[in-house]
């Protein structure tokens, strides 16, 4: 299962099909821990809706190590509510400038986290106060740390044959659609896109196959999907599904995160080769 086994890669323009969809590992903090939570379940108003699928008796420092082993370049560290500090600087310390940090982020903190080692700053809920899209907001971050420094998440829930942007932890919907004219806005402002399908994130049944296609025929920048992925295979689907366009993030149906259907290792090697053809296909 590699990239181009269901299609000829031919090296064309930035974003375009001669690029392999790769994955892209994440750290999810809540507490001060490493876990795995379902998506849409953790809410400030009532903890007693959570639902955690794992819980690490590593740091996120060794995970971070262990990417860092691996060379799986661009993951994404997120603070999922307040008590995480501590434990994201020591991922990011573990490997410096590579990678992103996000979670309360604005243009206030946002060189901060620059400077403690992150590549990247990723923010969501700061550019809508009240649900409502600033690009105000979005410039001040911006000019704080630079459009290359900068990754806005788009991760959103599914309303009918749509798809709109929810923050704080996904709780809340926004005002803003996730559509092509949305994301061309966006993209001259930042220089990636997060996007988790909070709907099925955590649930190990299967990604957002229609997102994931709208979002190969929209992106015109890096762009990682999460939510849902459940088989190694489900790689080649993104690759297929986006033309390459999109990267995929694994949690909840890791080995290393507890889950049973995807084996670290593996993914490690299949990464690897697609990291190798990629680099080949670059003008």
């Amino acid at each position: 299962m590699t990239c181009g086994s269901r299609r000829l890669c031919v090296s064309t323009t930035t974003m375009s099909s001669s690029r392999c969809s790769l994955f892209r590992p994440c750290i999810d903090l809540h507490n001060g821990q490493v876990k795995q939570i379902v998506g849409g379940t953790l809410s400030d108003s009532d903890p007693d809706t959570l639902r955690t699928n794992f819980v690490a008796r590593q740091t996120a420092g060794e995970f971070a190590q262990i990417y860092k082993k691996h060379n799986l370049q661009g993951g994404h560290v997120i603070r999922l509510g307040p008590r995480n500090d501590e434990a994201a600087r020591e991922a990011l310390a573990v490997w410096p400038d590579a990678l992103q940090i996000g979670g309360g982020i604005n243009d206030s903190n946002a060189k901060y986290w620059i400077g403690a080692g992150a590549s990247k700053v990723i923010v969501t809920s700061y550019l809508f106060p009240n649900g409502k899209f600033s690009l105000d907001r979005l410039k001040a971050v911006n000019a704080a740390v630079g459009k290359e420094r900068l990754v806005v998440d788009v991760s959103c829930r599914r309303r009918g044959d749509r798809w709109q942007v929810a923050m704080n932890k996904w709780q809340d919907i926004t005002d803003m659609e996730v559509s092509k004219e949305s994301l061309d806005m966006l993209s001259e402002y930042c220089s990636e896109f997060l996007i988790h399908a909070a709907d099925v994130e955590g649930l190990c049944q299967g990604i957002d196959e229609d997102l994931v296609r709208k979002l190969g025929e929209w992106v015109t920048i890096p762009t990682t999907y999460a939510g849902g992925a459940k088989d190694i295979s489900d790689l080649d689907l993104v690759d297929r599904l986006s033309g390459g366009r999109v990267d995929l993030t694994y949690g909840s149906a890791l080995d290393m995160f507890g889950g049973q259907q995807v084996k670290f290792d593996d993914l490690v090697k299949e990464n690897a080769t697609r990291q190798a053809k990629n680099a080949v296909l670059s003008p």
